[in-house]
């Protein structure tokens, strides 16, 4: 939830937009200048008086709340609580992945056998876990940042790791746009954070041109699942044979 802080931060934000002074909102509201400084320093301000702002601003509360919301920081990373709330449910966690993707209600309504009254539910769960705002209309923002990704050892990589991993490698790769490519190879240890900074650049990019694509029909997109992986590691089997 915002703090008055960051309610105080955004009315300055606007005021400088709108090329307004102190003075020239104390004016508009009827009031000292002395008393608008205070106002702001202090972060005390009814309801009433925000309103009041919002006028002088010509600015709607909705707009200032939202605009509120927008400069939150977004999420690297959950908690291991919030990670175990998604993985709770199935449909709350398809829910959680088709938000990620960015999916509207009406997509995952028809994508999958979810009801809109599920669906709606879902997303106020992850609402409250911290994942997305939802606003009106059954909108959301997410909340989470471009570099977002599970925790490593956390609640949803372990259940991926036990439910998904072997459905996901049993496909051929060989469909277009597919592929599957394994590389082993002895390289310095000063390099090695040179090739994962590489993969975060292709996830990257996925991730940019899927907010890009967007705006294509349908029936122009396909869904993908990007998988990068890299680490220091040699298969169990043959460890067992080193001398």
């Amino acid at each position: 939830m915002s703090t008055t802080t960051d309610l105080v931060h955004a009315i300055k934000k606007e005021l400088k937009a709108a090329q307004m002074t102190y003075a020239d909102l104390a004016r508009a509201m009827d009031m000292a200048e002395s008393s608008v400084k205070r106002m702001l320093a202090k972060g005390d301000m009814s309801l009433s008086r925000v309103d009041a702002i919002c006028r002088a601003l010509k600015l709607d509360f909705a707009d200032l709340s939202r605009r509120v919301a927008d400069a939150q920081p977004l999420l690297r990373e959950m908690t291991q609580e919030q990670e175990r709330a998604v993985v709770a449910d199935k449909k709350l966690l398809l829910v959680a992945i088709c938000v990620l993707s960015q999916w509207t209600v009406e997509q995952i309504t028809s994508t999958y056998r979810v009801s809109e009254a599920e669906c709606v539910k879902c997303l106020a769960q992850l609402d409250r876990i911290g994942i997305i705002e939802l606003r009106p209309l059954n909108r959301y923002r997410l909340k989470l940042a471009k570099t977002f990704r599970w925790r490593p050892h956390g609640p949803v990589m372990n259940y991926f790791r036990d439910n998904v991993v072997l459905d996901y490698f049993s496909g051929g790769f060989d469909r277009a746009g597919e592929g599957l490519m394994l590389v082993h190879g002895s390289v310095s240890r000063t390099l090695a954070p040179m090739f994962l900074e590489r993969l975060q650049r292709v996830a990257l990019d996925f991730a940019q041109q899927h907010q890009t694509d967007q705006k294509l029909a349908e029936r122009d997109r396909e869904g993908y699942t990007l998988v990068l992986a890299m680490r220091s590691w040699e298969f169990e089997a043959f460890s067992q044979l080193r001398r």
